[in-house]
């Protein structure tokens, strides 16, 4: 049975076949644990959405069991598409460089606190139950953005796009003129301008 834990670039959660780079979760529990598939009306717990390792101190976790849902993304660049930020546990390295760029690109005095961050990434990720998303030129984007163009999905590469399917990026293509839609939050988009680096699906840390 494939389970409905892999999450796409514009943020569902669909069932399937993808071997997630990482994992993460969206603050708790949103399946129904008898169907083991997502509860109906329920697709995040809280507004702690984060990216994390697939493996972490030996620990061993049955997925979908009790506790929250694990759910799984190709790599950190769809992870970051969706909403998710880096793990403060796990991933507390990356974690901390993100908040470092987050204050740079806010012109802040300190980083700023997960539960802040939170607060912010909720408002620019959802439009009611929606995905949000903005337009602009991929020009004017940095790597590790993610857009959508005629229902697929791309990466931003320096000047190229790659195109993004559950199983890794095609053959890049050059960029279009045109103005596209931008799934990646814009505090996010603005992270990544500050020089945070994510990790690519191949690409291990």
């Amino acid at each position: 049975m494939t389970l409905q834990n892999k999450v796409v670039p514009n943020g569902d959660i669909l069932a399937v076949l993808m071997r997630g780079q990482m994992m993460g979760n969206r603050g708790g529990r949103i399946h129904d644990h008898r169907e083991k598939v997502l509860h109906p009306t329920r697709r995040w717990a809280s507004r702690q959405w984060i990216c994390c390792v697939t493996s972490f101190n030996n620990r061993h976790r049955e997925v979908m069991g009790k506790g929250y849902t694990e759910l799984f993304f190709l790599d950190e660049v769809t992870a970051f598409s969706a909403g998710h930020r880096p793990c403060f546990e796990c991933r507390r390295r990356e974690a901390n460089k993100f908040a470092e760029c987050w204050a740079e690109a806010c012109n802040l005095e300190a980083p700023p606190r997960a539960g802040e961050m939170d607060r912010v990434l909720h408002t620019q990720r959802l439009d009611g139950r929606s995905k949000r998303s903005f337009q602009t030129t991929p020009q004017k984007l940095p790597t590790g953005a993610m857009v959508a163009i005629d229902r697929n999905y791309f990466a931003v590469f320096n000047d190229k796009l790659r195109p993004w399917s559950p199983n890794g990026y095609g053959t890049e293509i050059n960029m279009p003129k045109q103005v596209v839609e931008v799934l990646t939050p814009p505090a996010i988009i603005d992270v990544l301008r500050a020089g945070f680096q994510p990790l690519w699906h191949g690409k291990h840390q």
